[in-house]
């Protein structure tokens, strides 16, 4: 009998508990589920608390040098939130940032409505890439419509700790830096990303969500890496690896004459004439003069500029170059060069060999920075 009054007394209790336990309950306030309600800002605090441990947040754009496409109080801080972020850091001249233009170009025209936002963060390789109309004027070439903000003291690169042009990071609407891409390709991964990261930001804002749209880029230069054997080459002295003529250390920023040497190496370059060789570029010195060039690949482009228009005749293997291998900066053989720019002497329409070009100048002085090849 006591064992059972035992019994008894607990089953008492345990009722008891559970009837104080249901009447707290029916005291405690009901809780909405709905937009900015405490059920949302935990979820969004916990997603942030968890990007913490493994994304860096995204960096402010640092003393900028002018704005494209863009006011003077655009920044990063009042996209985070309510955008996607693509910034790509490239500069004007660079072969491989053109290369990649194409693609940003079109993701612009499919997911800025869908909330992305690019930047393009325009660091100078060269001197003359600081000039803001001529960044402008390469904006309007490429048809780039999203925002330009000029880096010219790499205080914005320096941020980001970056070393390469292009490089792309993407940030998220929370502000973290969740991706990286150094160089060209990698389109297919990035566009997936970009897309991962809207329908995240819709989800988030109750909008709704986003497809990869299959509309292929336009104008888009394609390479077979594997198969151009020439690296980019520079005329400065801070760089020159592949001049031929030998370079006395007098003839640094000063005027020196110089011979073509009777054989050039694969990979090689010779100046011909009165030129200047300085930190980044070399500079014609006379109204005529030459540079030949012993490559292997597709296509040659030369960096170069000059204060007005000076001509120069493209010769391809010892002959005025045909319409069949000239660049699309070259019209009947002659090419002019004129504002600092990137131009195409060789287009070998797929057809990656070796060859030797020559840029005979013509009537005046013209500065060469670099070759690239593609």
């Amino acid at each position: 009998m006591a064992r059972f009054g035992k019994h008894i007394t607990l089953i008492v209790v345990l009722i008891a508990i559970v009837a104080i336990i249901g009447v707290l309950e029916l005291r405690k306030p009901a809780q909405s589920g709905g937009e900015g309600s405490d059920i949302t800002i935990t979820d969004t605090n916990e997603r942030v608390a968890m990007k913490e441990k493994e994304f860096e947040r995204a960096k402010e754009i640092s003393t900028p040098d002018g704005f494209i496409n863009a006011t003077e109080d655009f920044n990063i801080k009042d996209l985070i939130g309510k955008k996607v972020v693509l910034v790509d850091f490239w500069t004007y001249s660079c072969i491989n940032c053109q290369r990649t233009l194409p693609y940003l170009n079109a993701w612009n025209k499919k997911y800025a409505d869908e909330g992305l936002v690019i930047i393009g963060l325009h660091t100078p390789e060269f001197e003359f890439e600081k000039n803001y109309e001529n960044v402008k004027r390469a904006v309007e070439k490429w048809g780039i419509e999203y925002p330009v903000v000029l880096d010219n003291d790499y205080s914005t690169w320096r941020a980001y700790k970056n070393q390469y042009w292009p490089r792309k990071y993407l940030i998220d609407i929370d502000g973290f830096i969740v991706y990286e891409h150094i160089g060209e390709g990698g389109y297919k991964e990035t566009e997936e990303k970009i897309v991962a990261l809207l329908n995240e930001r819709a989800r988030v804002l109750g909008e709704g969500g986003v497809v990869v749209s299959d509309t292929a880029p336009e104008n888009v230069d394609t390479v077979d890496f594997g198969k151009v054997r020439s690296p980019e080459m520079y005329f400065g002295y801070a760089r020159v690896e592949n001049l031929v003529n030998p370079l006395k250390s007098t003839c640094t920023d000063s005027v020196c004459r110089y011979e073509k040497p009777a054989t050039i190496p694969l990979n090689g370059f010779a100046l011909s004439g009165a030129w200047n060789i300085e930190r980044e570029k070399a500079t014609l010195a006379d109204s005529s003069g030459s540079v030949t060039l012993y490559f292997n690949a597709n296509k040659v482009n030369l960096v170069a500029g000059a204060d007005g228009a000076v001509r120069a005749e493209i010769y391809l293997d010892g002959k005025k170059v045909t319409e069949n291998h000239a660049g699309y900066s070259v019209g009947s053989g002659v090419v002019e060069f004129n504002e600092h720019d990137l131009y195409n002497l060789i287009d070998l329409r797929g057809q990656y060999g070796a060859h030797e070009l020559e840029i005979r100048f013509l009537d005046g002085s013209v500065s060469a920075f670099a070759f690239t090849f593609g």
